[in-house]
C-alpha cells in the first residue's frame, strides 16, 4: 500500500478520534492521534475476522491504554466490528456502546477490559501463556492448530505501573515468542514531561528480563511496517519502542500534555483538518476509499478463519483437532470429586480438589505466587507450564490475576491462582475487573485469619473477607470442611459469568454433619436444629466448629441454639427470602461470628462478635482466646 494512502487513512483515525472527544466535550485525543499511524500499519498485519471476534486463531489485540479509547473505537468501526457512526457520536454517553474506556462483552470485539495503566501489559502476556499452553497441547511437529500473535499498545504510564515490571518479567523468562508490545512513547504524562517522574533506561530494562528491543520514529510507515515484520521472527518477547509525537497533526497544541485529556477545541480541530487536504467542516467523515480499504479486514479475515478450520480438518491435524475439542468442551462429569472423612485443613482439602478437577478437565491449569507448598496447589505428576500444568507465578500476585484473566478469557483455559489471603491486597485491581467483566475465574486464598498464628498481623487478614464479600458479581467461599469445599467447587463451575474464591484455612479443621435444612452450594445451611431456638448462630469457615460449642455449652445452661453454616455469604444473600427464613428461624436473635471484620454480618445479624482490631504474633490457638473467639467466652457474653 502507498504511503499516500497509509497518511490518509492516519488521518481519518485523527479527526474521528478529534470529533469524538469533541462531541462528548470529555475523553483523551492525544494518544489516539499520536497512534493513528501505528494503527494503520497494524491494521495490515493483523489477523483477526470482524464477522467472528471469537474466532480461536486470530491474533490477539490488546489496549493497554484504555483511555485511548477514541483510537480503539474508530478502528473497529473502520473494519467492521458492527460499530456505526452515531455510536462514535455517542462516545462517553449513558448506554452508548463506546464508554469512556473500553469493556469486554460491551463492545464487540473488545478483548478485554484493561481497566487501571499496567495491567493491559499483563492481560497480553495472559493471551500469550494461554495460545502456548493449547498450542502445546494441540500442535504437531508438522502443523500448528494455534500460531497466532498478541500485540499491545502501552504508553509511559502503563510502564511506570509496577504490574507491567511484574508481568514483562514473567513474559521474558518464559520466551514468550508470539508477543509484541508497541511501546507509544511519547513522553507525556498528565502532568507534563514524563522527566518529572521517570529517567530509567527502558531498552535496557526490557533487555535485562530478555525481550528484543526494536527502536523506530512512530510515524515512519515504513519503519513501523519493517519493525513488525521483525519482530514476527525473533524467538522471545519484543518491544518496539515507537517514538511519536502525542496528538500528532493538531497544530498548536501537538506535543502538548494539554491534549492528553482534554477536547482539543473546535478550532483547533478545523485547522488541522484542513492542513491534511480534509473538509473541515464536515465531522464524523472517513473518505469512501479509506472506509473500503479498512474494511477489507472483513474478508480477508473471514479467508483466515476458513482456511484454519479447513486446515484442521487435514491429516496432520486431525488427532490434534479431537485435543482442541475436549479443551473447548470440558466435561465435569468426569471429574471424581473427593470424599473427605477426617479432620483436615481446607486448604489441604482444596489442594485434593484441585487435583482432582485438573484430571479430568483438560484446560484447568494454574498455580501459585511462590507459595504452592503452603496453599497446597501443586498438580501432582502433570508437568510445568506450557507442556505441563503447573504455572510457577514467582513472587507477583498483581500480574499472575491479570494474566490468568486474559488466560480465562482466551477460550479453551480454565485458570486458577494461589497466595496468602492477606496478600490479596496486590491483586485486588485484578480482582474487581474479573468481578466487572464477568470473567469466570478461580481465586485460591489461603491462611484465611488469626488462624496464621506466629506470623503476626502483617500476615494476618483482618478486613479481606469484608472487602471481596463487598465486591458485585464476586463469590468468596469460605469452606467449613472439605465437604462444603467440594459443593463451593461443584457450583464455582457452573457460574459461567462470575470469579470465585476459595478462603481456606491453615489449621486443621473437623469434618461437620450433614445440613438438617438447605444446601451449601446455595450459600447458607442450617447445620443443627432445636425446636423452640432462642439463637441462631452464624458463621462460616473455622467458626463454624467454634458455633458448635458455643451452641454446646449455651445447651449446659439451658439456651437452645440453632447453628448456620454460610460458606458463600454473597450467594447466601441472593436466596429468595423464604429460602433464608428456612435457614435462619424467624424470632431467634441472630449472632454471627467471624473472626474478622465482619461488619456485612449486620446485614443478617442482631450482633457480631468479630475482630475489632488487627492480630497479633503467638501460636493460633492463644490469639483465639485472646480475642474472645472461644465458646465459654462467647456463650458468657450471649
Amino acid at each position: 500500500m502507498s504511503n499516500t494512502m497509509r497518511q490518509k487513512m492516519a488521518d481519518s483515525i485523527r479527526f474521528l478520534a478529534a470529533d469524538m472527544v469533541q462531541a462528548a466535550n470529555s475523553g483523551h485525543p492525544g494518544a489516539p492521534m499520536g497512534l493513528a499511524d501505528i494503527a494503520v500499519v497494524l491494521s495490515e498485519h493483523l489477523s483477526h475476522n470482524p464477522t467472528n471476534p471469537a474466532w480461536l486463531n486470530r491474533d490477539r489485540l490488546v489496549f493497554s491504554g484504555g483511555h485511548a479509547s477514541a483510537l480503539i473505537y474508530s478502528l473497529y468501526y473502520l473494519w467492521g466490528y458492527g460499530l456505526e457512526i452515531e455510536d462514535l457520536k455517542n462516545f462517553r454517553q449513558l448506554d452508548s456502546k463506546t464508554p469512556g474506556h473500553p469493556e469486554y462483552g460491551h463492545t464487540e470485539g473488545i478483548e478485554i477490559t484493561t481497566g487501571p495503566l499496567g495491567q493491559g501489559v499483563a492481560n497480553a502476556v495472559g493471551f500469550s501463556m494461554a495460545s502456548k499452553y493449547v498450542g502445546a497441547q494441540v500442535n504437531s511437529d508438522t502443523a500448528e492448530a494455534i500460531d497466532h500473535h498478541v500485540y499491545v499498545l502501552c504508553g509511559d504510564g502503563d510502564l511506570e505501573e509496577g504490574v507491567s515490571y511484574e508481568a514483562c518479567s514473567v513474559a521474558g523468562h518464559l520466551k514468550l515468542d508470539n508477543l509484541i508490545c508497541i511501546y507509544d512513547s511519547n513522553r507525556i504524562t498528565i502532568e507534563g514531561s514524563t522527566d518529572l517522574s521517570i529517567s530509567e533506561d527502558i531498552r535496557k530494562r526490557f533487555e535485562s528480563q530478555n525481550w528484543e528491543v526494536l527502536e523506530i520514529n512512530g510515524h515512519d510507515f515504513d519503519e513501523i511496517d519493517s519493525a513488525i515484520k521483525q519482530a514476527k521472527g525473533i524467538d522471545k518477547p519484543v518491544l518496539i519502542i515507537a517514538n511519536t509525537t502525542i496528538a500528532k497533526g493538531a497544530c498548536e497544541l501537538e506535543g502538548s500534555h494539554h491534549s492528553h485529556g482534554s477536547p482539543l477545541g473546535d478550532a483547533i480541530i478545523r485547522e488541522a483538518k484542513e492542513c491534511a487536504g480534509f473538509d473541515p467542516e464536515k465531522t464524523f467523515f472517513v473518505p469512501e476509499d479509506v472506509l473500503a480499504r479498512f474494511r477489507c479486514a472483513i474478508e480477508e479475515g473471514d479467508l483466515a478463519e476458513r482456511a484454519w478450520k479447513h486446515s484442521l480438518k487435514t491429516l496432520p491435524l486431525m488427532e490434534q483437532n479431537e485435543a482442541l475439542e475436549a479443551l473447548l468442551n470440558p466435561d465435569f462429569s468426569r471429574i471424581q470429586w473427593p470424599t473427605f472423612e477426617k479432620a483436615d485443613a481446607t486448604r489441604g482439602t482444596n489442594g485434593v480438589i484441585l487435583n482432582a478437577i485438573a484430571k479430568a478437565i483438560p484446560g484447568f491449569i494454574g498455580g501459585s505466587a511462590d507459595l504452592g507448598p503452603s496453599n497446597k496447589t501443586e498438580l501432582k505428576n502433570m508437568g510445568d507450564f506450557p507442556k505441563g500444568k503447573n504455572i510457577h507465578f514467582g513472587i507477583r500476585e498483581h500480574a499472575m490475576a491479570s494474566i490468568t484473566n486474559a488466560m480465562a478469557l482466551y477460550g479453551p483455559v480454565m485458570p486458577f491462582s494461589a497466595t496468602f489471603f492477606v496478600f490479596s491486597d496486590y491483586l485486588k485491581p485484578a480482582a474487581r475487573i474479573a468481578a466487572l467483566s464477568g470473567i469466570q475465574q478461580f481465586f485460591v486464598w489461603t491462611h484465611d485469619s488469626i488462624g496464621v498464628g506466629e506470623d503476626g498481623p502483617t500476615h494476618q487478614p483482618i478486613e479481606h473477607l469484608s472487602q471481596f464479600r463487598a465486591l458485585p458479581n464476586f463469590y468468596v467461599w469460605r469452606p467449613a470442611d472439605g465437604i462444603e469445599n467440594v459443593a463451593a467447587w461443584q457450583q464455582a463451575l457452573e457460574m459461567k459469568n462470575s470469579p470465585s474464591a476459595f478462603v481456606c484455612s491453615r489449621q486443621t479443621l473437623p469434618i461437620l454433619g450433614e445440613a438438617k435444612v438447605g444446601d451449601a452450594r446455595k450459600g447458607g445451611y442450617l447445620l443443627e436444629e432445636e425446636a423452640e431456638a432462642t439463637y441462631t448462630l452464624m458463621a462460616s469457615g473455622s467458626e463454624v466448629a467454634l458455633a458448635l460449642e458455643v451452641k454446646a455449652k449455651l445447651a449446659d445452661k439451658g439456651v437452645k441454639a440453632n447453628v448456620v453454616s454460610v460458606p458463600c455469604f454473597d450467594l447466601f444473600i441472593e436466596q429468595e427470602q423464604d429460602y433464608i427464613d428456612a435457614i435462619i428461624k424467624p424470632g431467634t436473635k441472630t449472632v454471627a461470628i467471624e473472626a474478622a471484620r465482619g461488619m456485612e454480618w449486620y446485614r443478617l445479624a442482631d450482633d457480631v462478635i468479630c475482630m475489632d482490631s488487627f492480630g497479633a504474633s503467638a501460636p493460633a490457638g492463644e490469639l483465639f482466646d485472646k480475642f474472645g473467639f472461644n465458646a465459654e467466652a462467647i456463650a458468657a457474653k450471649l
